[in-house]
């Protein structure tokens, strides 16, 4: 695959993983995050699991397991850290600090652990889009910074990023669609007992059902299988980068589709956004990774 078509798989995942929030507001309120993120997670693996061992397509005896279980509980405690984030200090707060802060764990993981440099239009990118973060929600009124909800974001981007680059080792060993049915079916084992413990009243309506059934197969199954099928091609760091693309999705559908009400400098952190997600793409070609 050539490097700027991986590069355009990873952005149309993570322009999936946008669509998230704005379905999510379809669901009744007595939905419990912590549901929405165990169901997303199951309905995405179980269905592409099931699909597999039918074809006799999982090599269970060669299969890379010590990587799939780090890869798991990294998706697991994503889930967990991110909507209990979200739940503590807004949505646009947790969602910017933990998507935000990502790339940069991305990059000091792969620097530190595997002698990865980052390239400097990977450092130029980065910075442009974790501005535009920054901007794109900071007129928002009413938000509580709350202390331990900025740190459990923090810790969502950092895991977001180790399950990025855990997974770059995976699909190089394994196809992607069986990678992303094991670790995803994995991850939703463990986070299953949220089903029993938080509230889930309206989850088996129709409106409910028919969400979590686009969630968990548009916006989690097909969203992560073309992102880690960019990711066999392309440094972990450049595709934590891209993943910024998901707060920007996130944001246009909030006015076309919510309808909410975007300031001037909201959108000055779009085009932030917009300018360092092109500069790392349109640099694909000449992109050279540096060992430290």
């Amino acid at each position: 695959m050539a490097q700027r078509m991986a590069f355009l798989f990873v952005l149309m995942g993570a322009i999936l993983w946008g669509t998230t929030g704005t379905a999510q507001t379809f669901l009744p309120n007595t939905v419990h995050p912590l549901v929405v993120g165990a169901s997303r997670l199951a309905v995405g693996g179980f269905s592409l699991l099931i699909i597999l061992i039918v074809r006799g397509k999982i090599d269970v005896k060669n299969w890379p397991w010590t990587s799939t279980f780090y890869a798991a509980i990294s998706m697991a405690a994503f889930q967990c850290l991110f909507f209990s984030s979200v739940r503590l200090t807004g949505v646009a707060i947790g969602t910017v600090v933990t998507i935000g802060s990502a790339p940069i764990f991305s990059g000091m993981i792969e620097w530190i652990i595997v002698k990865r440099r980052p390239t400097r239009v990977w450092g130029i990118a980065t910075v442009l889009a974790i501005i535009g973060c920054g901007l794109l929600f900071l007129n928002k009124e009413g938000i509580i910074v709350n202390s331990n909800g900025i740190l459990m974001a923090l810790g969502a981007g950092a895991l977001f990023a180790i399950y990025t680059l855990v997974n770059k080792k995976i699909v190089d060993t394994v196809p992607v669609v069986s990678a992303v049915a094991v670790i995803f079916s994995l991850s939703a084992v463990m986070l299953l007992p949220f089903l029993f413990v938080f509230e889930t009243k309206g989850l088996l309506t129709g409106r409910g059902i028919a969400v979590v059934l686009f969630i968990g197969i548009a916006a989690t199954s097909i969203a992560y299988i073309l992102f880690s099928t960019g990711l066999k091609f392309i440094p972990s760091s450049s595709a934590v980068t891209l993943s910024l693309a998901e707060p920007l999705t996130a944001a246009l559908l909030s006015v076309l589709i919510v309808g909410e009400q975007l300031s001037i400098t909201s959108w000055g952190g779009i085009v932030l956004l917009l300018g360092g997600i092109l500069v790392l793409t349109l640099s694909s070609r000449g992109q050279r990774v540096e060992d430290g």
